[in-house]
């Protein structure tokens, strides 16, 4: 078995948790080596490319939008809860400007400006900042002023995170940051004092003959396998004989040991002990989310909470105009305000609906949604309207008959859709408080239904990715220890801990908190070696 030394940190996951970490252990002198079980880029390269950020930075700035840390925090208390203690949600909150400048200095770059003046779930590529969240939404809105702060990564198209791992990835090589791919971490190893000193891992050598045919199959397993979850299926299955077959055996030692390897969304045995109500939806992420990093974290005496946190995209826009519907259980009641982001209102339909639902329009609707398309949408949202405005939907003359034509009761229906029509026009408003400009009555025959439900289609999917993870000391990253205190030279960051947004999800908040407690972790890894170096020399 080959041994490794000659290290300080060694982390395992090179997503933006993972990049982060080792970055910011290399500008503070560390020598880090890691290992990630793909080819680095996790579920951050198959992202979007948002970063949560505000309290004035330059992007928000531009578009002449005024945000404070005092506003920033007012509104995500109120999605973060008790995931973390209000210090740490202060500390990231004040420190959310310095993240984007630190993030320009990796090469990542952003631009202000204006933001779109509809609701989406992701913007053209006329907007590189835009309202993210349920900033303008009921109840958020009457708690914390609205301000844009989803910080787009400058890039074309669905790119934006494949771009923003790229710079991280040459930023960290640059750095002097060693990296071994297709290496799977199996064991933490410690000394006699019980602190953390390295690992043992699997992995396959990059020059192997079957190196080339796995990585095709890995590249199967990426954007195109939230569509397709058989797909990632049928690569791994071939994918794995082929490392199984290649890899070997080898040991690393450090000092301390971070660990960044990711949600646990693709693993269906976790997923039906801790979040069964979230099978049906579509996993978003790589093969690698399978919960290996929390694994080893709770082996080496560290705990979990918040496993059963899961957030699943229902995203109804764009175009927004599919916001002026109704949404509804099988029982016809409303499912919750429309113009609430989408995990929001996914969560809701799977915790309270059983995971079903239905979208309710009538028929200017309907044509106002067409009227939108070119405008308000990027190519692969277009795909999708394809599939909702030929196979994807239903139509009827009244309000039973779609009803009954989608297996909704038909009484309950128009129970809520006569209580919707009278609160708008008596003046009164929605009832479910939606914004005014998105209430139209919904009176005009044909009627239109979209099945919103988990299992509707396969090309209609809810993706999602799990929260829990290990618990951590807020103020270094690392891991707590069951029976007190913290495991010696282990951390945690990115989606193998509890952070930010361990309660609840919204566009950028994920990738903002994997950079944040990928930074920590390291800064305080490489803060702690090099205290423990001038402890020696004193000696």
């Amino acid at each position: 078995m080959p041994t490794t030394t000659g290290y300080d940190v060694i982390v395992v996951g090179f997503g933006a948790a993972g990049a982060a970490a080792a970055i910011e252990a290399a500008d503070r002198g560390a020598r880090v080596l890691v290992l990630d079980r793909g080819y680095g880029g996790g579920a951050t390269a198959l992202s979007g490319g948002i970063i949560y950020a505000g309290a004035g930075t330059a992007e928000q700035r531009a578009g002449g939008y005024d945000d404070s840390v005092e506003d920033m925090r007012a509104y995500l208390e109120q999605e973060v809860g008790d995931a973390v203690s209000d210090e740490t949600l202060q500390r990231f909150c004040e420190q959310s400007p310095e993240l984007i400048d630190w993030l320009k200095r990796q090469g990542v770059q952003f631009r202000g400006g204006p933001v779109p003046s509809y609701k989406t779930s992701y913007p053209t590529d006329d907007f590189y900042l835009y309202y993210s969240g349920n900033e303008k939404a009921y109840p958020y809105a009457r708690h914390a002023r609205p301000v844009p702060r989803g910080h787009r990564v400058l890039a074309p198209g669905m790119s934006s995170g494949k771009v923003l791992f790229e710079h991280l990835r040459r930023s960290a090589k640059a750095k002097g940051v060693e990296f071994v791919p297709l290496c799977r971490v199996h064991e933490l190893l410690s000394d006699g004092d019980g602190r953390l000193c390295g690992v043992r891992y699997r992995a396959m050598p990059a020059n192997h003959p079957h190196a080339r045919r796995h990585r095709v199959l890995t590249k199967l397993t990426g954007k195109a396998g939230t569509w397709l979850p058989g797909l990632v299926k049928g690569a791994v299955e071939h994918a794995e004989p082929l490392w199984a077959a290649a890899a070997v055996d080898g040991e690393a030692h450090a000092r301390a040991v971070i660990l960044a390897a990711g949600g646990f969304i693709h693993n269906r045995e976790w997923m039906a002990e801790h979040a069964p109500e979230f099978l049906k939806i579509s996993p978003l992420g790589t093969p690698g989310d399978d919960g290996s990093g929390i694994a080893l974290g709770v082996a080496a005496g560290g705990m979990t909470d918040k496993m059963g946190n899961v957030t699943a995209w229902r995203f109804l826009s764009p175009p927004s105009a599919f916001l002026e519907g109704l949404t509804v259980g099988r029982d016809g009641r409303r499912i919750a305000n429309e113009d609430l982001y989408g995990a929001t209102h996914g969560n809701v339909m799977m915790r309270e609906f059983g995971g079903a639902g239905w979208a309710i329009y009538d028929a200017p609707t309907w044509r106002k949604v067409k009227d939108q398309i070119r405008e308000q949408t990027q190519l692969f949202q277009r795909l999708q309207l394809i599939y909702l405005f030929t196979l994807g939907h239903k139509k009827a003359s009244t309000i039973e008959d779609i009803a009954v034509k989608n297996g909704i009761d038909p009484s309950g229906l128009r129970r809520t859709v006569d209580e919707y029509n009278h609160g708008i026009r008596s003046g009164a408003g929605d009832p479910a408080h939606k914004e005014p400009d998105l209430c139209p009555p919904l009176v005009t025959a044909p009627f239109y239904s979209i099945n919103i439900s988990a299992d509707s289609s396969m090309f209609y999917p809810i993706p999602g990715l799990t929260l829990g993870g290990l618990l951590v000391d807020e103020r270094t990253g690392e891991v707590a220890h069951r029976d007190g205190g913290t495991v010696a030279g282990l951390y945690a960051a990115g989606r193998n801990a509890i952070g930010i947004c361990s309660n609840s999800y919204v566009s950028g908040l994920s990738i903002a908190d994997c950079i944040f407690s990928g930074r920590r972790a390291g800064a305080h890894a490489a803060a702690t070696l090099q205290s423990a170096s001038g402890d020696r020399d004193q000696l």
